[in-house]
């Protein structure tokens, strides 16, 4: 796909391993992501959420001439993470000609859930 990484998902070292308007798949490392405690940032992991949920739509999205645009994202933090990386998978829930909602699951190296993030996007006529 012709998409490119945004500023913040570069800051953040997000790597994206697997894209499909079904499934995308992305990794961030926690080092340079911990918030003061020495944990990750929960802020991070929810710039991955919505980075792979709004991924997952822009695919979803060119199928009709359209962009995505994120109106609304919510995450629950289930795990502390303090090494290694995080990984997330976005899988849809919802695929309509205007409006997509996913859910991004992201795990940590040992595969213990740490965040599930859900993501609505608006599909717009690009400008």
């Amino acid at each position: 796909m012709s998409m490119e990484l945004g500023e913040l998902d570069q800051k953040l070292d997000i790597e994206l391993l697997a894209e499909a308007p079904e499934q995308v798949v992305a990794r961030m490392p926690v080092a340079g992501n911990r918030q003061p405690h020495g944990l990750l940032h929960g802020g991070a992991s929810l710039a991955l959420g919505e980075f792979l949920g709004s991924w997952a739509a822009s695919l979803h999205a060119k199928k009709h001439g359209k962009v995505a645009v994120g109106v609304d994202v919510n995450a629950t933090h289930h795990r502390a993470v303090r090494d290694g990386y995080v990984t997330g998978t976005a899988v849809p829930l919802h695929l309509g000609s205007r409006v997509t909602s996913h859910q991004v699951t992201i795990r940590d190296d040992a595969g213990h859930l740490v965040n599930t993030v859900r993501i609505t996007n608006l599909l717009i006529d690009p400008k």
